[in-house]
């Protein structure tokens, strides 16, 4: 059995202003209709061949990847929620504790959940070949056929050609190159692409570790087995998680192990890493552009232009990125693209929140977005999910009124409860104890207009909740 594991721990940082850290790239809609996230579930869905995807994200992300695998019915073998970012080995670690205890010599598929790949037979076919090695004790990792000069990427050095001609051992891993010498690569041949994508059998991986990077093994193991289950999430011991070194499992384990082998494979991939990477991929019109959303060009070429929010015009521009969300707009040379990450870390050192979240917040109820703000008032319209409910809660500044603007609202306030029904409205006296529910089968509209001295989202104490969130203290709802 085949049990895909799914890192999704990043924040795509040079995807900005579309992609933020709490809702970063992979749970976006960027090359299809679906999220990347999605994708990458269901290109290792169906049949006999793969168990239920294991998942590893961080805690802030858990109820987004949940609530888009039940819209998708994909049910995870397991949610595993790191309590802080340790780089891929750890997770791989975790994620391999948990699959012996279940099934020693399961074989552990590792994907990032932000990777593009056109073709999906291409990339089962690899998977199967890659499979047959792992069940004999080898490490496998897949390299990319290259079709440039790429500097971005990573190489892995093929050596000795293994029976079959299927895949080779690893000669060496080698760093993001420069310019020349990833010529001298392609001219010298040999050399393919670090997917960072890994099979390998549970029991074998922490053998490795054990012998190479002890600490991750022995930390990562302690975490699963201390970790807690959280309604459908398995929380890793946070004590023992810390304890484990930061590092990749490339580093830590691939570059030293003597079973490692390559597979190469062909199937249009991409991580992703920048707009400029959609550019390439994406479906171009006759003057070269890439265009999503409502656009209106003149005399424009070999452009991508996003519009999220409203139309975009465009006149006598040729080689740029432009991304227009609402609340952002990012204009960039196409060649520029990996700085975006600078105007990122200008706006975290700046205190501004622009690089945090996007106006519509999503929570495990629904999502709440702002449509009005002033002085002493907020205007916010929040949708709840059909059976879904905010924490009983309290605010010490604000006074709120509610309207239904679509489906139907149960609403506690004090020790009442009443049920309304479209165009009702309710008032929420400031130190109230309240709650919002939806109790029917389609989404709930509400638009929220706030009222106080202080409208910031930690001025609420929660009483009670349902999705296992902090009760009786402060806490952003």
């Amino acid at each position: 059995m085949i049990y895909p594991v799914i890192l999704s721990g990043g924040v795509g940082s040079r995807l900005w202003p579309t992609s933020r850290a709490l809702y970063p790239k992979q749970l976006l809609p960027l090359v299809s209709e679906r999220t990347m996230l999605l994708e990458t579930a269901l290109r290792v869905s169906g049949g006999k061949r793969f168990a239920d995807p294991i998942i590893v994200s961080n805690d802030e992300h858990r109820f987004i990847i949940a609530q888009q695998m039940r819209d998708a019915g994909i049910a995870p073998l397991a949610h595993i929620l790191e309590p802080q970012g340790r780089n891929t080995a750890p997770a791989a670690a975790a994620a391999a504790a948990f699959v012996q205890a279940h099934d020693p010599k399961g074989v552990l598929l590792v994907l990032p959940a932000d990777h593009h790949i056109a073709n999906i037979d291409a990339f089962r076919d690899a998977v199967s070949r890659g499979a047959v090695l792992a069940e004999a004790g080898k490490l496998v990792t897949f390299g990319i056929l290259p079709s440039g000069p790429e500097t971005g990427y990573g190489y892995v050095k093929r050596g000795t050609e293994l029976e079959g001609g299927d895949a080779f051992a690893v000669e060496r891993f080698v760093e993001k190159p420069d310019l020349e010498t990833a010529q001298a690569y392609l001219a010298e041949g040999g050399y393919d692409w670090n997917a960072g994508i890994f099979m390998f059998r549970a029991d074998v991986i922490l053998a490795e570790m054990h012998a190479y990077c002890p600490e991750i093994a022995a930390c990562a193991s302690e975490a699963v087995a201390k970790g807690a289950r959280d309604l459908d999430f398995l929380r890793l011991d946070p004590e023992a998680f810390a304890a484990c070194p930061s590092d990749s499992i490339d580093y830590a384990v691939m570059e030293h192990v003597s079973s490692a082998v390559v597979v190469p494979v062909d199937m249009g991939w991409s991580d992703i890493g920048s707009w400029s990477a959609l550019w390439e991929i994406g479906e171009k019109d006759a003057q070269g552009n890439v265009f999503a959303g409502d656009i209106l060009a003149e005399d424009t070429r070999n452009c991508f232009v996003r519009a999220e929010a409203g139309l975009v015009a465009t006149v006598g521009l040729e080689n740029l990125i432009i991304v227009e969300t609402g609340d952002a707009l990012l204009v960039a040379a196409r060649d520029r693209v990996q700085d975006v990450k600078k105007v990122v870390e200008r706006l975290a050192a700046a205190g501004r929140t622009e690089h945090q979240a996007h106006n519509r917040v999503y929570r495990p109820w629904g999502f709440y977005e702002s449509l009005d703000s002033g002085e002493r008032h907020q205007v916010k319209h929040l949708m709840v999910h059909p059976g879904a409910a905010l924490s009983l809660q309290m605010h010490h500044h604000r006074a709120e009124h509610w309207v239904v603007v679509k489906g139907r609202a149960e609403v506690t306030v004090g020790d009442t409860v009443t049920t309304l029904e479209e165009n009702q409205s309710t008032y929420i006296p400031i130190g109230t104890r309240h709650r919002l529910a939806n109790p029917g089968e389609e989404p709930l509209s509400i638009i929220e207009v706030q009222s106080g001295s202080y409208l910031g989202e930690d001025d609420i104490v929660r009483y009670d909740d349902v999705y296992g969130r902090d009760v009786k203290k402060p806490a952003a709802e």
